[in-house]
């Protein structure tokens, strides 16, 4: 079965196998459109992440309604319960303007292509 916490994982892995496959250029990756699309993928993850953090709280949020939510030590839950909906907010927010940001490197990479001239792979 596949839950969310593992969804999450294999998104992070997906994350780490672009970083591999993108080190160095190659002959799959080296035109100015392989950028503006990779950018473009990653703004859309990135415009995703905002409902993703403020979701992650669910199952806190109903585990602690239900006064079921223990901290290590017997602390009192709720100082700590609010402390994580502060941390998620603030990682929201952040996503968000992760987001925003990659949507400007998108714009700003759209211009670009490759010249071709001369190049004997682009010649018919």
């Amino acid at each position: 079965m596949t839950t969310p916490d593992r969804l999450a994982s294999q998104a992070g892995d997906l994350i780490r196998q672009f970083n591999h496959a993108t080190i160095t250029s190659g002959d799959d990756w080296q035109y100015p459109p392989q950028t503006y699309a990779a950018i473009g993928s990653l703004a859309y993850l990135a415009r995703m992440l905002p409902q993703a953090i403020e979701q992650t709280l669910r199952p806190v949020e109903h585990t602690h309604k239900a006064g079921r939510v223990l901290i290590d030590g017997g602390s009192d839950p709720d100082p700590a319960v609010e402390h994580l909906r502060e941390a998620v907010k603030t990682a929201s927010e952040i996503a968000g303007l992760l987001a925003q940001a990659l949507d400007h490197a998108h714009c700003a990479s759209s211009s670009m292509g490759l010249d071709t001239r001369g190049l004997p792979e682009f010649e018919d």
